[in-house]
């Protein structure tokens, strides 16, 4: 079984690197938006690349 490695989970400071952000932004972001892919597990936020990728081509990142 291969894994893509877009599907691994990657830590809030490396999404917020991947979009290009600030980490206090993402952060930020994750109080605002309801649709923001972010996944809690304990107390450290998780992200996906490829569902960033979608949430951000679906223009909901815009909103």
């Amino acid at each position: 079984m291969s894994e893509r490695t877009d599907d691994n989970y990657i830590s809030l400071e490396d999404a917020a690197e991947y979009l290009n952000i600030k980490p206090v932004t993402l952060r930020k972001w994750i109080k605002q938006k309801e649709d923001l892919p972010a996944h809690q597990i304990g107390r450290l936020w998780k992200f996906k690349r490829s569902e960033l990728d979608d949430w951000v081509n679906s223009g909901k990142s815009a909103i």
